[in-house]
């Protein structure tokens, strides 16, 4: 049976970031056109937060049933490691994704925004099928694609437009360079996992491109955000507040560019959780204060 500590590890609390990040730039944003509703906020990042857990342990599930995660690097892999029953995890992570679609279900009613329950639909499914199913799009090279759209545009552009109006060109932008990040997380799983994925079939992105590939991938997407929140600036200058965040880049980018593997990736995943944040909480308090110039 597995311990509590098992538990959290294989909910793998360092891309919490993906969850945290989306809800804070859509909620930066309805703050700066003073229509922010805190309660719908809350709601919005328990739908995230379910998601990213319930994703993490369907994904355990899944791929522990393949025979992906039998020989691993990183956070505890219950299935794979046999710590836990492939049908306690499945249900573990029924368990989140109820918990997301209840609270999705619930934003929805009190937003009036009711459209937004297909969106949320379409959430879960990709939860479940990222690794799950007969064919599985992670083993497509298609999970940073689906990471990117999640949990940005569609993470950040719906915790905004539930809290007010329709979101504009900044919102938009803003939620391009969340998803950037967000897919740059999964990146630097993959990139760690390359040998052990190929030789069971799953053909990640990382795969795909291999591994001068997928570390020039790897800056792009951290980088890019950080040209985003210079291009803004003419006519937003706060939103230069999420260049604080750039020495937090330094670190991950450097031991990327530098060609490090195994354990040490698992410290670049970390680090770019948190570059992830800091860019985000500086994003966010840029829209909140932007006003027209």
């Amino acid at each position: 049976m597995a311990t509590t500590a098992q538990w959290i590890s294989g909910a793998r609390p360092r891309t919490l970031p993906n969850a945290l990040s989306p809800v804070l730039v859509g909620t930066g944003a309805t703050i700066g056109t003073g229509s922010t509703r805190p309660g719908l906020a809350a709601l919005a990042l328990v739908v995230a937060v379910s998601l990213v857990v319930g994703v993490n342990y369907a994904n355990d599930y899944s791929d522990g049933l393949r025979g992906t995660d039998n020989d691993r690097l990183g956070p505890t892999r219950l299935v794979g490691s046999s710590a836990a029953s492939p049908a306690a995890v499945r249900t573990a992570a029924l368990v989140w994704l109820s918990l997301a679609a209840l609270a999705g279900v619930a934003l929805v009613a009190l937003s009036g925004r009711w459209w937004l329950l297909g969106v949320g639909a379409i959430c879960l499914a990709a939860a479940w099928f990222y690794t799950g199913g007969q064919r599985p799009y992670g083993y497509q090279g298609l999970g940073e694609v689906a990471v990117f759209v999640f949990f940005g545009p569609v993470a950040v552009l719906g915790t905004a437009y539930t809290q007010g109006r329709p979101p504009g060109a900044m919102p938009l932008i803003a939620s391009i360079g969340v998803g950037m990040l967000s897919a740059s997380v999964l990146v630097a799983n993959n990139l760690r996992d390359i040998s052990t994925d190929a030789a069971v079939g799953k053909r990640s992105l990382a795969v795909i491109l291999g591994d001068t590939g997928t570390r020039r991938l790897y800056v792009v997407l951290v980088l890019t955000p950080l040209a985003l929140s210079v291009i803004t600036a003419p006519d937003h200058p706060t939103m230069l507040l999420a260049l604080l965040a750039t020495p937090l880049a330094w670190s991950p980018v450097r031991a990327v560019l530098s060609g490090a593997v195994g354990r040490r990736l698992i410290g670049v995943l970390g680090g770019t959780g948190v570059f992830m944040l800091a860019w985000s909480v500086g994003t966010a308090i840029g829209l909140a204060l932007a006003k027209p110039v």
